[in-house]
């Protein structure tokens, strides 16, 4: 039996209005009745999933979880408590940001608290409506300094920009990056061996559940390593062709069409 599902939030889990759908969240609550635990897995970090996990009854529960920052780190939701954390040094989150300002992007920082958003647009003030953050007019970093930060991302609406930005990246700061993408408008940084799949393994070994009792579902590259990584790799039917190459399923349904409850219902209930 499968009992551990690490699921991508944006364009898998939820719908446009990014919400779960009530036959998702039926399904789900049948599948924890079984003994399975269901863990978000999201670029995205604890306090921008609030309304996730409110529909997902998992808020502040002890024995739920979560995978934030593309594997940055892994959480009890009661607390929240910190299981294990994997930050960005400093330096690179800095030479990221130099970087990225000779470029027509939107950079995201991020600490565990917080989102810090640099060089906005009206297109990413919009689509930030409903997701915490702080906008920044000021190109200084100092006061991250003394935090601890755990991913960087661009923005730009158009892929092969962002495809084309990466390619002029400094190879020493590229050497030292994760590197993926995401909702067709973002190309994310996390250190280099940190990802949602060395995550999905730390929270497997925190619960003992051995891998080959795991399911990993994504739409997008930043959910490759999990797909990689789980017994059971999924993709949605609205996924990247490179994903669906990579899943040993796809969905009929996508993110639309309740995809998350197809898989429960075919691989679980």
């Amino acid at each position: 039996m499968y009992r551990l599902i690490a699921c991508d939030l944006d364009e898998t889990l939820l719908d446009k209005a990014r919400h779960v759908s009530k036959r998702t969240q039926e399904t789900i609550k049948m599948a924890e009745a079984k003994g399975g635990v269901f863990a978000p897995a999201t670029g995205r970090g604890f306090y921008s999933i609030k309304q996730t996990l409110e529909e997902l009854e998992a808020a502040n529960k002890a024995n739920h979880y979560m995978i934030g920052f593309n594997g940055g780190v892994v959480v009890e939701n009661q607390g929240p408590a910190i299981i294990k954390d994997f930050p960005m040094p400093f330096e690179i989150l800095k030479r990221l940001f130099e970087f990225g300002s000779n470029y027509d992007v939107a950079i995201h920082l991020y600490t565990f608290d917080q989102t810090y958003v640099y060089h906005s647009n009206p297109e990413e003030d919009a689509y930030l409506t409903t997701i915490p953050h702080e906008k920044r007019f000021e190109d200084d970093l100092r006061f991250l300094e003394d935090q601890v930060c755990y991913k960087a991302l661009f923005q730009n609406l158009d892929r092969g920009y962002l495809e084309k930005l990466e390619q002029e990246m400094p190879a020493d700061l590229h050497d030292l990056l994760e590197i993926s993408y995401s909702s067709n408008r973002y190309i994310e940084f996390n250190p280099k061996g940190v990802n949602k799949g060395a995550a999905l393994q730390t929270l497997a070994d925190h619960l003992n559940i051995p891998m080959n009792e795991t399911i990993a579902i994504g739409d997008n590259t930043n959910d490759l390593a999990m797909i990689h990584a789980a017994e059971l790799g999924i993709a949605v039917a609205n996924a990247v062709p490179s994903v669906k190459e990579a899943a040993q399923h796809t969905t009929i349904a996508d993110h639309e069409q309740s995809a998350i409850a197809e898989v429960i219902e075919t691989f679980i209930l």
